[in-house]
């Protein structure tokens, strides 16, 4: 059985991290029967179950995108407008 990666674990709401647990411990106990034929359906549900997790993970890392390139923008803003600030000082020198 394949786990998924810890942070889109972290992202499953309570009942679906509650189905993934049962689905890993059927995968398991199919695994420990050699019913290979089996484990492969499990998987295949386990991976269907984790893909909304999958997008909330996705849309975590845009919005934490959109933050970083607004946190830039207004550095970049500030960095001008002190740099103004700074030759018109200069000006009245």
């Amino acid at each position: 059985m394949r786990h998924c990666s810890v942070q889109v674990r972290g992202l499953l709401t309570r009942d679906e991290l509650d189905r993934y647990n049962a689905l890993i411990e059927v995968g398991h106990f199919l695994e420990a029967e050699k019913r290979y034929d089996h484990v492969a359906v499990v998987q295949k549900e386990i991976d269907i179950l984790i893909l909304p997790a999958i997008e909330r993970l996705k849309e975590k890392s845009r919005q934490r995108d959109r933050d970083t390139e607004e946190y830039l923008a207004r550095k970049a803003q500030m960095e001008a407008e002190l740099a103004a600030a700074l030759r018109d000082d200069e000006d009245e020198d």
